[in-house]
């Protein structure tokens, strides 16, 4: 992948991550705050905990960190994968943003 291509997919994970934001704001109780600086995400939930979604454009790699620890995740042709099997990006987001505030949390691209 060219960088290019990395920061094409990658500009795309982030506004995706942004657009699930608004939705779940507008359709459900959670409060969850998201400010982007460049290529960084910080999701800032009621309690005051934080998900930070950074793009690593020298390793083509989107970074994730959460209270369950930190994931580095590679585009595999199809999706956002961890580079240590963790899983898929948008499902591990889920997760954790489900545990983070409480509620469920659907993301999606």
């Amino acid at each position: 992948m060219t960088d290019l291509e990395f920061m094409d997919r990658a500009e795309k994970l982030l506004l995706a991550v942004e657009r699930c934001c608004d939705r779940i704001n507008e359709t459900s109780d959670a409060d969850v705050d998201s400010q982007r600086s460049g290529g960084m995400l910080t999701l800032t939930f009621p309690d005051r905990s934080q998900i930070v979604v950074n793009l690593q454009k020298p390793l083509h790699e989107v970074w994730m960190a959460a209270r369950s620890g930190g994931y580095h995740y590679r585009f595999d042709g199809n999706a956002w994968q961890d580079s240590k099997g963790a899983g898929e990006f948008f499902a591990c987001l889920s997760r954790d943003a489900s545990r983070q505030s409480g509620l469920p949390l659907e993301f999606a691209a």
